[in-house]
């Protein structure tokens, strides 16, 4: 993957932190970005060691970064958590009376995963 639509390419996390509490200060960074290390005494070297180990918080500076300059913002993301989590939901779902009663008697007598172990 070619990193020539990156806007971000070549720029280090410690310059992106830099340029925006330069910009910003620490209060406004902490009240924009609500994450402890811009509220908490707050330093460039903390700040870098949770942004490393942290991905959404890493987003949200850089996606302030790119903003505070007018560089090109990155698409939305598939919020693959929430989808997932939409799906379980809905597959633990109870069946209804209908349902239930449509089950052929076969099916209904047959013990638990005994597809999985036989009848036993």
């Amino acid at each position: 993957m070619t990193q020539a639509n990156n806007p971000l390419h070549g720029i280090k996390l410690e310059t992106i932190v830099t340029e925006l509490v330069e910009k910003y200060g620490w209060e406004e960074l902490g009240a924009r970005i609500n994450i402890q290390c811009f509220k908490d005494n707050p330093s460039v070297k903390s700040s870098l060691k949770f942004l490393r180990k942290t991905p959404w918080a890493r987003d949200k500076v850089e996606y302030l970064y790119l903003k505070a300059n007018k560089l090109p913002l990155p698409p939305p993301k598939d919020n693959s958590r929430s989808s997932t989590a939409k799906s379980q939901h809905a597959a633990k779902k109870p069946l209804s009376v209908k349902q239930t009663a449509s089950k052929s008697s076969d099916e209904q007598t047959k013990p638990v995963n005994a597809d999985i172990w036989g009848k036993g």
